[in-house]
This record gives structure tokens, sequence and C-alpha cells, in this order.
């Protein structure tokens, strides 16, 4: 009994508290990709095609090379092609293709077909697995954030130049403007696929690799409130990166306000502040005005007073300081006017003395 390990086309990861879900169905039939042209040095031009078979049918090896060596410009060898033909089947095989241009041929040759995955190791986002490993460095960075799926597979076929048999990483990059079944690409820097005939690299960017769409992936926009009723649109976020999964809901409306409660009681608030404000600021102005005006008129009357010749008495008319001592509040040290009040008391007390004794001597 032995266990295969093989896709079935589905991948999840989860990313900073996130689960994406991938759907690779799309990418479950055989891809190729033929590179080149290369020429050998007798001006013969050939092409590398590799067919990769991703995942799907239950772990069956899909991907078929094969070697069609015989000249079939030959009619009479043609019946004979079947039977000489080989082929590999696995999960990325590759081909030597010679075109047909000219030399007689009436269809392209293919040769050398050899098998480069016989297991498949697993799929990750990480750059490693079980001693495989990406070289990131081969293909350009990609400037959007979902992460990258490798898939990994090895054959244990050993070479004169792998000592550990040869291996390929496919990743699959998320790519929308690629369509379902997305573009295959070898390394500029290694155009053979491999630049050094053990390890094999490709890239897979399709919009099959982007994650399905989730209810994270659109956001909502409200409109103005408009006649009692305000509309929402849901749009997706921008650059859309991702693919099936939900639909966009369709747009709806509501009963809405014009002005909200919560400004209504602001703008009420903010009002009678503004009125409470304005009416202590009008206060204050014309207690202060009064108060500067009666102080005005203090120093004006003490300074006419007390410019005038000696006399008996310097104090105030009649009235005038009762007037005064109703509004004005005095310190605990005696003012100019304070001081001229003493003054004139002790001089009227004094001149009611002198006056007193001359009524009294009469009746003596």
């Amino acid at each position: 009994e032995h266990s295969v390990c093989f896709s079935d086309c589905s991948f999840s990861h989860t990313d900073q508290n996130r689960t994406l879900t991938y759907d690779l169905s799309a990418l479950s039939s055989v891809g190729s990709i033929m590179n080149g042209p290369s020429f050998t040095s007798k001006g013969t031009k050939y092409y590398h095609q590799f067919n990769i078979s991703l995942c799907g049918p239950e772990g069956r090896k899909v991907a078929v090379c094969t070697d069609n060596v015989t000249d079939l410009s030959n009619k009479d060898l043609q019946s004979e092609a079947a039977s000489l033909n080989n082929y590999v089947e696995t999960f990325v095989c590759q081909s030597t293709i010679i075109p047909a241009d000219g030399r007689g041929f009436r269809t392209a040759l293919s040769s050398q077909s050899i098998s480069l995955a016989d297991t498949f190791l697993g799929a990750t986002v990480e750059s490693t697995l079980d001693g495989v490993s990406v070289r990131p460095d081969l293909f350009p960075e990609t400037s959007r954030k979902l992460p990258d799926i490798n898939f990994f597979y090895r054959s244990p076929r050993i070479t004169a130049s792998c000592e550990h048999g040869r291996s390929a990483v496919i990743t699959l990059r998320c790519n929308p403007e690629k369509g379902e079944r997305g573009e295959l690409t070898v390394s500029s820097k290694c155009p053979a696929g491999t630049c050094d005939g053990c390890m094999f690299y490709f890239l897979w960017e399709s919009s099959s690799a982007c994650p399905i769409c989730t209810e994270a992936d659109y956001h909502s926009i409200e409109g103005a409130c408009k006649g009692g009723m305000q509309d929402t649109l849901y749009v997706w976020n921008e650059p859309k990166l991702c693919t099936k999964g939900v639909s966009l809901p369709e747009k709806n409306s509501a009963p809405c306000e014009a002005v909200p409660l919560w400004l209504k009681v602001g703008i009420g608030g903010g009002a009678f502040m503004a009125v409470l404000l304005i009416s202590l600021t009008c206060y204050f102005w014309k207690k202060n005005k009064r108060l500067e005006y009666k102080y005005s008129r203090l120093v004006m009357s003490a300074n006419k007073e007390c410019e005038l010749p000696a006399a008996d008495s310097c104090a105030l008319a009649e009235g005038e300081g009762e007037e005064n001592e109703d509004d004005v509040v005095y310190s605990n040290t005696p003012s100019l006017l304070g001081k001229l009040k003493a003054i004139a008391s002790k001089l009227h007390s004094s001149s009611i003395e002198q006056l007193h004794p001359n009524r009294i001597n009469p009746q003596g």
C-alpha cells in the first residue's frame, strides 16, 4: 500500500486574521509553454516545450510529452509511426521540438522527452518545502499584497548532472488582467526554464490565482439625503483582487433625516452658548462703563474742590455724597475723597463748638 499526494485545485491560506480561499479548477487542464528559439551548431532551430498538469483529476498524471522522431514525409513509414512513438506521462514534462521549416517534414518533430515532476510535494505560500526552494530573483516582484502560491514537485530519477534528481516549482500569481487560464512564463535569466538543468521554475499568472471574493472585498457608499430617502451603493475595493465568490449587493434606499438629531442638538447647544456669551459680554461691558463713569466723576469732583481757595469746609454738597456712598465700595486704604470728608467733619464739629458758648453767655 502507498499513498499519493495530489492537489484537488482548492487552496486556503490565513493572512492577517482573514482566510483566503482559492479555486484553481480553471487551471486543471494541461498548460503548455514553448520557449526559444534556440539553434544547434549547424544552425538547426529548435524549441523547448513544457507541459504542466497543475492539479485535478484525482492525482493522475495527465501531462504527456511524446517523442516523434520518424520522418513523416515518407508515406510508407507513417503507418509505423504509432509503434515507434515514445512518451512520458507525468505532472511536468519537457520535449525538444524541431519545427517543420521546409526540410521536407510534414509536421514538427518532438524528441528528448523527459519527466521533471513524478511526485507532487505540496502547495504553500512559503518559499521552501521538503528541501526544494523558490528563487525570488528569477521573476519580477509583484506590487500586489496577495502572496504567491508555490507548487513543489520532484522527480527522483538521477542523472549525470543531477545527483538528487530534478525538481520543479510552479508559482501561481494573482493577475486579474490575464484571464482565467492566464499565462505561463519562464525566467528571462534562465530561458530554458532552468539555470543548472536540475531545478526548473515557472510563473503562472492568472485571475484564477486570486482568492474567492467575500464581503471584505467591497464597501458601501452612502449618498446624500434627498426627499427623506438615502441611497447606498456597493463597489469593489480597488484594485479588485478576487474572483467568483459573492456578488455585489443591489443598491438600496432607506428613510433618512436631512439634519440628524445629534446635529440638531449640537446646533441648538451651540446657539444657546453663543447667546449666553454675548449676553455676559454686554452685561460686563455696561457695568464696566458705569464704574468708569462714576470713577471719572469722583476724580473730577475731588480735583475741582481741592483747587478752590481755602474755606471753612471742603465737604461735599448735601446729597452728593450719599449718592456716591451707595455705589462706591471703598478699600481699606483711605482714598483722597475719604480724607477730604474726614477733614470736613472735623471742621464742622469745631465750628459748632465755637458757636455754642456764644449762645449760652447772654443767658448767664
